[in-house]
This record gives structure tokens, sequence and C-alpha cells, in this order.
């Protein structure tokens, strides 16, 4: 019973031990966080960024775990704009509680499916929790594939205005005369824009006029032509081949099927889901709700996500290909060994 106690009683002291050296090392990494603040500004902040079904959101929990080990704590701030809805789970391939690896994650599940999320809602917030991880001494990771959310972060610049009378005359222009006529008048307004707004997108290419509009009577406003950075950001993007990342998607796709997306569809049309001007528009939840409805069959609606998906994914590559400085990482693979080397890649931009 003697040496029993007092293997215990050893036990007991190192575990002691080691949680005054953890404290230890905490309290220094968040005392060097707060006199780099004093001496340099505003740390640096990651953002991982790229096309659907990369990775990025597993490279995230990956880099922040192997940050953790090294006694850095982290966070990660997401930048979806489909991921902000709770019980949108399935069709936005939001990890887990259980994939997250009791890494702390803001900004997802925080909106019903019948609130509108708007770039202009989400920026302050995202800025807002970039600020307090820094503040706890831990290193903000921006990760998503939403671009102008991510680009709302990473860059500094004031949103347009909005005038409702304005934009009730849009849509019912849109509503009565087909979106054409509006088209052509953001060619002659703003040819640039017209060039790069989804022309699928009613709800953008009118707020891109409104926009225009605004601004021939002085009362827009409008993105610096270089972009300016809000705070020191490191940014990384994660890419793969082209073939690679289309059969992924159509197989992700699929799988959303299998997991179950028309039970969530069906559970979030009670909540409201038609109701919502944004949850309402999102990939695969609009196919899943026409077949419930019988206006699609299964093979259809999965068909049509897969083409919308892989459409999103190339608008996704040609908007972070714009942005300065930005590394690119090659996660065509994805076995233990090509995660451990892009993780490490991304420790390294980070540490230079």
């Amino acid at each position: 019973m003697h040496a029993e106690r007092e293997h215990a009683e050893r036990e007991h002291a190192a575990r002691e031990h080691e949680a005054r050296e953890r404290a230890e090392l905490e309290h220094a990494v968040q005392e060097h966080a707060a006199r780099e603040h004093a001496a340099h500004g505003p740390s640096p902040y990651l953002a991982i960024v790229g096309a659907t079904g990369t990775g990025k959101s597993d490279l995230g929990v990956d880099v922040a775990v192997a940050l953790r080990e090294e006694g850095v704590r982290a966070e990660i701030v997401g930048a979806d704009a489909m991921q902000l809805y709770r019980g949108m789970d399935i069709g936005t391939a939001k990890l887990s509680t259980q994939e997250r690896r009791g890494i702390p994650h803001h900004l997802l599940d925080v909106l019903e499916v019948t609130e509108e999320a708007t770039v202009a809602w989400y920026q302050p917030r995202a800025r807002e929790a970039i600020a307090d991880i820094r503040g706890r001494g831990a290193l903000p990771i921006l990760v998503g594939g939403s671009g102008l959310y991510v680009s709302s972060v990473l860059y500094d610049f004031a949103f347009p205005g909005r005038d409702a009378e304005l934009r009730a005359r849009l849509e019912f222009e849109a509503a009565s005369s087909g979106i054409g006529p509006l088209l052509d008048r953001l060619r002659t307004l703003d040819p640039v824009t017209a060039d790069r707004v989804d022309v699928a997108n009613t709800r953008r290419v009118i707020r891109a006029l409104e926009v225009a509009e605004l601004r021939e009577t002085g009362h827009g406003a409008s993105l610096p032509e270089r972009p300016v950075e809000w705070s020191p950001v490191t940014v990384v993007g994660l890419g793969a081949q082209r073939n690679v990342l289309v059969d992924r998607l159509d197989l992700r796709v699929r799988r959303m099927w299998e997991s179950g997306l028309l039970d969530e569809v069906r559970g979030l049309l009670a909540q409201g889901l038609e109701r919502g001007t944004t949850a309402s528009r999102a990939i695969g939840y609009v196919q899943a709700a026409a077949q419930l409805r019988g206006e699609l069959t299964e093979d259809d609606a999965i068909a049509e996500t897969q083409r919308l998906t892989r459409r999103y994914a190339r608008r996704q590559v040609s908007w972070f290909k714009r942005y300065p400085g930005l590394h690119w990482l090659d996660a065509s693979d994805r076995g233990e060994e090509d995660r451990a080397r892009i993780v490490a890649a991304v420790l390294d931009r980070l540490a230079r």
C-alpha cells in the first residue's frame, strides 16, 4: 500500500509539474504577443483560401493542431457564407465538432436560415473575432472560399451605399422585362463588373447595377484599384489539378445525398428555408428542395448540383488568382504524407 501511495503521489506531482509548465508556456506566448503588438502593431494572421473541395477546412484544423503541439494556440474564423447558417451542415461540408479536434471555430452556425447574410454584416464580426483572438494571445486563422467575404476582411474598403427605392425599381424591371436590359445598362456604366458578375444570379446583377447607378449620382463607393491590407496577413491558397478537383467535387455531391441531404433540407424547409434571401440560394439545397417538390428526379438534382458546383469552383479560382502575393499549395493528393507536407509549407510561410 505504501508503494502504491508513493507511486500515486509521484504521478500527481508529475501532472502538476506538467500543468505548471503548460501554463507558463501559454503565459509566455501571450506576453510575447502583447510585446509584439506594442512594438509593431497587430501581429500577422493566417488566411487559407481556395476553391470548394480543396480541403481548406481540414487544413485549417491541421495547422492549428500543429501549432498547438508547438505551444502556440490558434483559433479559426470561418469565411463561408453558407456555413454561417445553423442546420446547413451536409450541403456545406461543415466540419463536425469531432472533426474540429478541440480547435475553437468562430462564425459558424450564427444565423437562422430565414436571416440574410451580407458582406457588410459579416466583415465587422470577422474582424472583431480576429481582434479578440489576438487579444487572447492566439493566432487567428481565416478559412473560407467565399471570395467577397474573404476580401472584405483582408483588404481595407468601405461598402457601397444602398438605396431601397432604386433597388425596388430594379427588382421590378428584372421581374417584368428580364435581366437582359439591366445587364446592358451595367455594361455601359461598369463594364469591368459586368464581365465579372454572375449573370445567372439576378440578385447580384441588381446589386451591381444599384452600386453603379449610385456611383454615377455621387452616392456610391468603390473598391480601391490596388488592394490595401487591413492588417498584416499571410495568405495561402489551396488548389488541385482540374481533373482531380472535378472528380472530387462530383463524388462529394453524390455523398451529400447519401449522407442525408434530403432529410436536412426537409427539416430546413420547415424552418422557413425558402423565405431566406441568402440560404435559399445555396447550391445543393435548391436542387434538393426541387426534388422534394417533385420538380427534379434525384439523378437530375445531383447532376445539376455537380454542374453548378464545378462552375462555382472555377469562379473561386479566378477570384483568388487576383490576390497579390498569394502562395499556392497543391492539394491534389490527400495522403497523410501530403497533408503533413502542406502543413509544413504553411508553417514555413508563417515563420517568414
